[in-house]
């Protein structure tokens, strides 16, 4: 069974009142299970939507008696998003409560991921940094269809809109698997938008060519020189040969 190093680590923004990321780790099946989201605060209530969505992620996902676990993941996705549509539904003010939601969940040598919104999933080895999720917003999608360069996206102030969040009809995420190599070290780290927002990729790569703890000291210590204007969140995961340790 892999042994991983599970670093936590989420607060507030320093413009925000509330804190609307939320991150959870737990083991089930003998896998480790890691969860973000972050509630999307044009929309009601968004501390409160993450929280509830991460809970009914964790009990769903434990509950399902199914053995494949891409498509445990799946219907996970889809029994929690109902449970925020009625959720919402059922509050006095019936405004939609959203959030985004990413799940790693890893066991026997393979890694499993589902996600929705702009929260992302990466996954380093060697010195190389791979993005396994794509961003559902306005600007990926300006990007995909040739509107905006690269350059132009770079703090546009359009960044927010997202495309896709769990708690609308019929939300429909992305989903995925790979086989981790037997030998050698790799590191996952899933964070939201509060940190990717003000940190590039580039920077990102040469952060985590260093230990657990020096990564998250770096990425906290960045985003806070930059003003942290929004939640900023992440889930580490180093590849061990001891048991499961945790910090956080």
């Amino acid at each position: 069974m892999e042994k991983y190093l599970i670093t936590k680590f989420t607060t507030k923004g320093a413009n925000k009142i509330t804190n609307e990321d939320v991150v959870e780790t737990v083991i089930i099946d003998d896998g480790l299970l890691c969860i973000l989201c972050d509630g999307v605060g044009a929309d009601s209530e968004p501390e409160v939507a993450s929280k509830i969505t991460v809970t009914a992620v964790k009990n769903l996902f434990d509950a399902s008696k199914q053995k494949d676990y891409l498509e445990r993941i799946k219907e996970t996705f889809v029994d929690a998003n109902d449970f925020l549509v009625k959720y919402s539904q059922q509050k006095k003010d019936n405004n939609p409560m959203t959030t985004t939601l990413d799940m790693l969940f890893i066991k026997d040598g393979l890694a499993y991921w589902g996600h929705i919104g702009d929260s992302r999933i990466y996954y380093f080895k060697g010195s190389s940094l791979i993005q396994l999720t794509k961003d559902h917003n306005l600007i990926q999608k300006l990007l995909d269809e040739g509107f905006l360069t690269l350059q132009q996206a770079v703090n546009h102030p359009s960044s927010h809109i997202l495309l896709k969040a769990l708690g609308k009809e019929n939300a429909e995420g992305d989903f995925s698997k790979m086989r981790l190599a037997n030998s050698g070290s790799h590191k996952f780290l899933i964070c939201s938008d509060g940190i990717t927002g003000l940190v590039t990729d580039n920077e990102l790569q040469e952060i985590l060519r260093n230990d657990s703890e020096t990564v998250q000291n770096n990425i906290i210590s960045l985003v806070r020189s930059r003003g942290a204007t929004d939640d900023y969140s992440f889930i580490l995961l180093e590849k061990v040969n001891d048991d499961w340790k945790e910090n956080s």
